[in-house]
């Protein structure tokens, strides 16, 4: 039997408040969200990896190109998560300020082209964001939201990147007796049970 140590593997997660989730009041610095249930389930099946969260509350895209040397490259992590783009839709309702698509699409290639001329063979995993339809209001953010999920679609395709379909995981679980404000209360924001199907898809994908 080999008493050799595993190699260590980095996990970094990369985003806004969903994937923040309290990281900074955190001592741990992993947060309370789908990153914590993610880092139970590596600690149990593979506990030599590390888990880093860099998720930031109220990102755009823009503000993870900002600072994707300092808090991704710069971790040299083996797996990326990103998971960004509802407020680039929200900022459009409460503050005025689109983010237009091409934009939008631009911002997010450079964190692809970053991570992929730095180590080609690195996975990178992109989560598709969501909204559920708790009133009108937040139904009406399909219709800016959409097209950046169609960009995020073909930038996978075209990187080979992993999917975490998010649209089809909160789909599946209303068919299932799940309510809107039961996955996201305030129609962005996960609840519990919410943070559990996107911890579950995220494996799903991972493994795949």
């Amino acid at each position: 039997m080999s008493t050799e140590a595993p190699a260590q593997r980095t996990l970094l997660f990369i985003g806004d408040s969903i994937t923040d989730c309290g990281r900074r009041e955190d001592p741990e610095g992993i947060g309370f969200g789908y990153v914590r249930l993610l880092a139970e389930h590596f600690a149990a099946y593979e506990p030599a990896a590390r888990i880093v969260n860099t998720g930031i509350g109220g990102n755009r895209v823009v503000d993870l190109r900002a600072r994707f040397a300092e808090d991704c490259l710069d971790h040299d992590p083996d797996v990326v998560t990103v998971y960004v783009g509802v407020n680039d839709t929200w900022r459009r309702y409460d503050q005025g300020d689109p983010t237009e698509d091409d934009a939008f699409e631009a911002d997010y290639r450079y964190l692809l082209d970053q991570l992929s001329a730095t180590r080609p063979d690195r996975p990178v995993v992109l989560i598709i964001p969501f909204v559920t339809d708790i009133d009108e209001d937040k139904a009406r953010f399909h219709e800016d939201l959409d097209g950046k999920v169609e960009r995020i679609r073909r930038l996978a395709r075209e990187f080979g990147a992993r999917v975490v379909d998010l649209e089809k995981v909160m789909a599946d679980a209303l068919s299932r007796g799940h309510t809107p404000a039961s996955l996201a209360p305030d129609g962005v924001h996960p609840s519990t049970a919410g943070h559990r199907l996107i911890a579950d898809a995220w494996l799903e994908a991972f493994r795949r």
